[in-house]
């Protein structure tokens, strides 16, 4: 090597650590100190049971429902969503190593044996016509030496990269959860439903039979035999839609076990009870909903891996410098070529810059940067949004419980109003138009009630879902599926 070449590599070699491009920061968040729906000024009717201390992992355990806890399990264990979410982390971390490869020497081995005849009519080495043979084998390297850190902006883009794909995959978890515990209470509600309606319908019978007795004693009109027979109907055709919405709940979970949608047929044909919220739940400070919701984490990992991305674009402004080098062994004659003498050797570094490219390179870079300064929105956008989900689902969960108890004292009074009517009728005392109202009152009000249970457990679950919790509790699911519990 010589003594130019030589100072030129110690250059370069010294130049090591610069790296080109903006280097990432976090963007600044201030989130509130406390949730709006949650403050000690929230009007009475609008506060919510909830609570700030705590952190909602495995959430679903809270309802104490044995066969939603065995629901989430095997979905966690087996969901084929979640399994393409897990391949492409394993994706992102093979890209990992691919962009991880360039930080190091490329080294190739060959070997190769040729016959050569030279030309008698042409330039030839050695004389024309002439016979030989040439056996070569031997290594070559080539390195790029990282001066301006184009190649660790590519690993360090990679990094945030796998680091997305991983809070993706616990996104899909959150959400995945959430959708077995939505569909199982679902499920419950329908079958409370279609019981109460079952109920109602044999009461309206009743009613129905009592007035066939009244018409054919002459104490009623068959107007009031139409009506009874009239409303006996209608209760009966909300059944039929009642079994369809439930048993397409059914199909949805056996598909989120990844079995077919009639496995679970057997195992839900009992009828539950729909699954009773906690009467608490712990939703954490805003402050750590950043650190723990996935999708907000997802995206500023996103945001990171483009900050680098740019770096590796602006690169390309500058010279890149490689350092080659090949040993091998060559010989005319087999029995020379493990000779000393048949070695051959190069080294040296090189330079490449590109010089004029119609503005292909800046055009590079400005598209990279607009590209983060999208992400930047869109992260802000996320945090936004996940804190009005918090808000939303509070709000929604004290209103609901509000909701609850109106009905429920509903219930007990049209309950209480259907059976004196049905007393009055009886005694002449009042007419079937009092007792048909009375008992279309009660149906209203049980299904209506039915209803806003579905509704409170579903808040429960949106709530869980909107501070980001679970996902940190599937590895301990998964292990317990595999174990077979």
């Amino acid at each position: 090597m010589t003594r130019r070449s030589s100072l030129l590599l110690v250059v370069v070699l010294g130049t090591v650590g610069c790296m080109v491009g903006p280097n990432y920061r976090r963007p600044d968040v201030a989130p509130p100190p406390s949730w709006g729906e949650l403050a000690p000024t929230a009007p009475q009717e609008g506060r919510s049971d909830a609570i700030v201390d705590g952190a909602p992992t495995a959430w679903w355990t809270t309802f104490d429902d044995q066969l939603l806890m065995s629901l989430i399990r095997r979905t966690v264990a087996s969901n084929l969503t979640l399994q393409q979410a897990e391949a492409r982390v394993r994706e992102a971390r093979a890209s990992r190593r691919i962009a991880a490869a360039d930080l190091w020497p490329q080294i190739g081995a060959a070997g190769s044996y040729t016959r050569i005849r030279t030309s008698k009519n042409g330039l030839s080495t050695g004389g024309p016509g002439r016979m030989f043979n040439l056996f070569q084998t031997g290594f070559d390297a080539n390195w790029e030496v990282d001066v301006f850190g184009g190649n660790r902006r590519s690993v360090e883009a990679a990094d945030a990269s796998v680091e997305a794909t991983e809070d993706d995959r616990n996104a899909v978890l959150v959400s995945l959860m959430a959708e077995v515990g939505l569909e199982y209470v679902t499920y419950r509600s329908l079958q409370q439903r279609i019981a109460l309606a079952n109920q109602n319908l044999a009461a309206q019978q009743g009613t129905l039979d009592l007035t066939r007795r009244l018409l054919n004693a002459g104490l009623a009109p068959e107007l009031d035999v139409q009506r009874a027979a009239a409303q006996v109907a209608t209760t009966a055709s909300t059944i039929p839609l009642l079994e369809q919405q439930a048993a397409q709940a059914m199909h949805r979970l056996g598909i989120l076990i990844a079995q077919p949608p009639m496995a679970l047929q057997q195992e839900l044909a009992a009828v539950g009870p729909i699954p009773k919220p906690p009467a608490q739940v712990a939703v954490g400070l805003p402050s750590e909903l950043l650190l723990r919701r996935p999708d907000v984490a997802r995206s500023e990992r996103q945001l990171a891996s483009q900050t680098a991305a740019i770096g590796v674009a602006t690169r390309d402004l500058f010279p890149r410098f490689f350092i080659t080098g090949a040993a091998s062994l060559q010989s005319v004659r087999a029995s020379d070529f493990l000779d000393w003498q048949s070695r051959a050797l190069s080294i040296g570094p090189s330079v490449s810059w590109p010089i004029f490219e119609g503005g292909r390179i800046r055009a590079n870079i400005a598209l990279q940067t607009a590209t983060q300064q999208e992400l930047l929105a869109a992260y802000e956008a996320v945090v936004l949004q996940a804190f009005q989900d918090v808000e939303d689902a509070l709000v929604a969960f004290s209103h609901e419980q509000a909701t609850r108890a109106q009905l429920e004292e509903a219930v007990r009074a049209n309950q209480r109003a259907a059976e004196l009517a049905r007393n009055l009728y009886r005694q002449g005392l009042t007419d079937f138009l009092t007792v048909l109202v009375a008992e279309q009152s009660v149906f209203t009000s049980q299904d209506t009630l039915a209803q806003t249970e579905r509704d409170v457990a579903l808040e429960v679950v949106a709530l869980y879902k909107a501070v980001g919790g679970g996902w940190d509790a599937a590895p301990t699911a998964r292990e317990v599926a595999d174990t077979g519990s």
